[in-house]
């Protein structure tokens, strides 16, 4: 499992640098066309594509990575076992959310089966079906906190935590002689 997470994030990373080249690309292409005098629509949808993508996609990697804005600084001065009660109750009510969004996004992407876009004709569930791996995603990524914050374990992240000290990485290039 520790080989699989970052993995994932790589994947994760080359899917959204994948779409914003996808995206730079057909808006770059078509605001040069626009100016020549020609438009290309379906650049258009294929970047509003993208976007949504890449929106989904980095927010599951910024909430695996706790960088999503917070505020901790009240609960850095409470009592660990009060922000921990804090953080199971947090957690909850951040797993209803995500599940209202899981929801949410199976009806648009079910509904999105039976329409599709207006230039290329792609099915709209090609679009909401981001919501759904995000919720999924998120949904996992959170179960997995909570029982770290509930079993104790060292891994387990809450509010007001000092953020955890990475030692340095080893230098690309030794000097020379050195040995």
């Amino acid at each position: 499992m520790k080989r699989l997470i970052p993995r994932l994030d790589g994947v994760i990373e080359l899917l959204m640098a994948l779409a914003l080249t996808v995206l730079l690309i057909a808006v770059f292409s078509n605001s040069v066309l626009r100016y020549v005098g020609i438009g290309i629509p379906a650049a258009e949808e294929v970047a509003r594509l993208m976007f949504v993508w890449i929106t989904f996609l980095g927010a599951i990697l910024a909430l695996r990575r706790h960088a999503l804005l917070g505020i901790e600084l009240v609960q850095a001065m409470l009592p660990r076992s009060v922000r921990r009660v804090c953080a199971v109750i947090s957690h909850v009510l951040i797993l209803y959310a995500l599940w209202l969004f899981l929801v949410g996004s199976w009806h648009q992407t079910i509904i999105g089966l039976h329409t599709y876009s207006t230039v290329l004709g792609f099915p709209m569930a090609l679009m909401a079906s981001s919501g759904l791996l995000c919720s999924v995603s998120m949904i996992f990524i959170v179960l997995v906190n909570l029982w770290r914050i509930v079993t104790n374990h060292p891994d387990g992240r809450m509010p007001g935590d000092p953020m955890p000290h990475h030692e340095p990485a080893e230098p690309l290039t030794k000097e020379v002689g050195a040995q």
